[in-house]
């Protein structure tokens, strides 16, 4: 029989292996087996007394434990420069944990009593328990300056690239930070801005050549107007903030709640728990819970913090950084569903039929602790068979009932028939330098799925609430298209060689037969393309106008108020309907919803633009050092001006100009969308694979400028030399009538 570990033994390897905290885990560790696992369950039940560990039903897990991100205060320097901290709110029963501050070259010196914002990562093996980098001083929010730095005799200048900031400032010799002269830099505010001179700043980061990579995000933020600071104000409102208890909410810490996000997700503010209805008249039946961070307790209306959200709209995403709603101290931890740590939120309970019906729900507002902070692929990895150490635990008694409700849920989703597109997303890897290292189409799991379905069915369950409330609310509005555009995808199916019914009640079913027909075949990308520039945009509203391509009656956005402000709305509208607090919708907000649509959708679509702006920046200066290179893809789009490709391999567009292609007058067709050669009648339209080299790649504008070598694989016919100017008349009158045959000949030359 293997030596008894000692209490110091075990509570060491609970420390160390957090997800195998079971009695059978602890054991197999400590090769204990028989009689001598009566010894083991004594000593756990003495470090449960001793308070030590908290008892979850058959694991024993540590309570000592702090958030990703927290507040610290600076307790202590010691003789050989380090700084030790303490964190501020401290819930464990045990001893208080050490946690060594990390500085970077360009964070200020912290001195004893200071309190920070930081990012938190457990070590083990060490004196200390936990390693922490500075967000920023709490109280301390110097301005940020974007801009090129102009070296002097003395330092130098920052000149910002904001647009209509014409004030230089004034860099000591001492923080430049090693800047050179016409490089980009990120500085931030030294000291006060005084009446006279130039305001002072020290550089806290230089990020090069302003066409280099790691420029790209910030320089788009700029461009579009995207607030990328908090004021004073609002800094101070988020700092002053203290985690909710559980008076007046319903005490859900002890259901298995968890997140499952992205590896890189930067908060968590959705999480979810399934198990098998058990009432008689519900056989096969499913009750799922989805939790979401209860925002507006901290963000109530009219405040420094709502009006902060309210001009931002959302978060805005970029594949560097992210500029968030709300400030660190919320987003990144008071709001953010960490794992074991409690937070409060508004929760659904919903039960569901075994064909994925939702038969009822009802809203809780409540105090979770979620049970695990997962990934998708780690998650989808467990479904599969490949659990990690982490899973394992969770495996049958938490993920296996999620996916079952799932299944149901799909079945729901086919006989509903939401609009079915095939478009994959790109997503950019980049290095600690900045550098694109890759770009890969985002995979799609069923745990990706999973999510949305719940996340779907939540907000539904919010919208019939209010509804049935008569709560005023804002939806989630997509309209179904005009007439005008459903003729013209008609039309680019027929001259594909696919049928669309015409003459009924346009259905997301019709639409989805049409892209059945498509898939797999050479055509399927041009389908998904043209059907969804078809769409009309989504948009907030007071009003009710359903949602068209998720095939709903009612929608409204409810799952995400940490990164969207409609969310903290709906999430306001519920608490005064539940009459759960005087921190729900205020009369002046219900007074204002329409203009707050109308603010939020446009906030929404700069963030877009943005975002698709640093996107095919960052693919132009991915694929600049591959000037030449010859690469496949397809057409995605045709203008008088040029054809638009889409590259396989990174899906980034470029443009082969029109007067490029061949030796030939080309007349363009905006009704079945091609171009058509005036001598040798040949059609390039959507769709089409071609074979291209890259002749211009230009970082600063994200423009890709194509060669075209084949066309279905066939190299360009060359008509007679092009002269100067326009066509001879007779040409154009040559390819005015040849458009009469064009449908018949794309049909034909598509389908071969």
């Amino acid at each position: 029989m293997s030596q008894m570990p000692t209490k110091k033994d075990i509570l060491a390897w609970i420390s160390a292996h957090p997800t195998l905290t079971a009695k059978r885990d602890i054991a197999k560790a400590f090769h204990i087996k028989g009689a001598a696992r009566i010894d083991l369950k004594r000593l756990l039940k003495e470090l449960e007394e001793e308070g030590h560990l908290p008892k979850r039903k058959n694991a024993y897990r540590d309570s000592d434990k702090l958030p990703p991100v927290g507040v610290l205060r600076v307790d202590s320097l010691t003789a050989d420069g380090d700084v030790l901290a303490k964190p501020l709110e401290w819930q464990g029963e045990g001893v208080e944990p050490v946690v060594l501050f990390i500085p970077r070259k360009s964070d200020p010196a912290l001195g004893v009593g200071e309190r920070i914002l930081a990012k938190l990562s457990a070590v083990t093996g060490e004196a200390h328990h936990y390693e922490a980098r500075l967000i920023r001083r709490i109280g301390s929010n110097p301005q940020r300056i974007l801009g090129v730095f102009r070296k002097g005799s003395e330092g130098g200048r920052v000149l910002p690239i904001d647009k209509g900031s014409d004030r230089e400032w004034q860099v000591e010799s001492g923080a430049t930070g090693g800047a050179k002269d016409g490089e980009l830099v990120e500085a931030e505010q030294a000291g006060p801005k005084g009446r006279m001179g130039l305001p002072r700043a020290r550089i806290v980061e230089r990020l090069g050549d302003p066409s280099a990579p790691k420029a790209v995000s910030l320089i788009a933020i700029h461009q579009h107007g995207i607030p990328n600071s908090f004021s004073d104000a609002v800094i101070a409102a988020a700092d002053a903030m203290k985690p909710a208890g559980l008076k007046g909410r319903t005490d859900l810490r002890d259901m298995p709640l968890i997140t499952i996000d992205p590896s890189d997700a930067r908060d968590h503010d959705d999480a979810c728990f399934a198990h098998a209805d058990d009432a008689p008249d519900n056989v096969g039946g499913h009750i799922v819970w989805v939790a979401i961070a209860d925002v507006a307790h901290y963000v109530t209306a009219g405040s420094a913090l709502d009006k902060e959200a309210r001009l931002r709209g959302n978060s805005s995403y970029f594949p560097d950084r992210v500029v968030p709603m709300l400030p660190d101290r919320l987003s990144g931890d008071l709001c953010s569903l960490h794992e074991g740590v409690p937070r409060a939120c508004l929760a659904v309970r919903m039960q569901l039929d075994a064909e994925g019906t939702k038969i009822s729900h009802r809203f809780e507002r409540g105090l979770m602790r979620s049970a695990a902070s997962l990934t998708y692929q780690e998650v989808q990895a467990a479904v599969d068979g490949t659990p990690n150490d982490k899973c394992a635990p969770l495996l049958e008694a938490v993920i296996a009932p999620l996916y079952a409700a799932y299944g149901a849920l799909v079945t729901a989703r086919d006989q509903r028939q939401p609009l079915n597109l095939d478009l994959p997303e790109r997503k950019v890897i980049l290095g600690e330098d900045g550098v694109v290292q890759s770009v890969n189409f985002s995979e799609r799991l069923d745990a990706h799925r999973l999510i949305e379905e719940f996340m779907v069915l939540a907000n539904v369950a919010a919208a019939e609430t209010l509804i049935a409330k008569k709560q005023p609310l804002l939806f989630r509005v997509h309209e179904e298209p005009s007439v005008e555009k459903m003729e013209s995808l008609r039309a680019t199916a027929q001259s594909a060689g696919f049928n669309m019914a015409k003459g009924q009640v346009l259905k997301t079913a019709h639409l989805n037969r049409l892209l059945d027909q498509a898939a797999g075949t050479d055509e399927a990308e041009l389908i998904n393309i043209s059907t969804l520039r078809s769409m009309t945009q989504a948009y907030y509203s007071p009003v009710n106008f359903g949602h068209f391509g998720l095939a709903l009656g009612c929608y409204a956005h409810f799952t995400s108020p940490i990164r969207r402000y409609a969310d903290l709305v709906v999430h306001r509208a519920l608490i005064s309907a539940h009459g759960w607090g005087a921190d729900g919708l205020s009369p002046e907000q219900i007074d204002l919803l329409e203009q707050t649509g109308q603010q939020i959708s446009t906030t929404e679509r700069r963030s877009m633009m943005a975002e698709r702006d640093t996107t095919d920046r960052y693919l132009a200066a991915y694929l600049s050092e591959r000037m030449g290179s010859e690469f496949s893809g397809r057409i995605s789009g045709i203008a008088r001006f040029g054809v638009f490709v889409r590259l396989d391999d990174s899906g980034a567009d470029g443009l082969i100009p029109i007067r490029s292609l061949g030796r030939e007058f080309f007349h363009f067709d905006a009704e079945t969308t091609t171009l058509t050669g005036s001598d040798t009648g040949l059609i390039i339209g959507i769709g089409q694979p071609v074979t291209v080299r890259l002749v211009e790649a230009a970082p600063v504008t994200g423009g890709i400028g194509l060669e075209l070598l084949t066309l279905r694989d066939k190299a360009l016919p060359q008509g007679p030399p092009r002269g100067r100017g326009r066509p001879p008349k007779r040409k154009l009158v040559k390819a005015k009538r040849k458009s009469d045959k064009t449908k018949r000949k794309v049909a034909r030359q598509r389908s071969s």
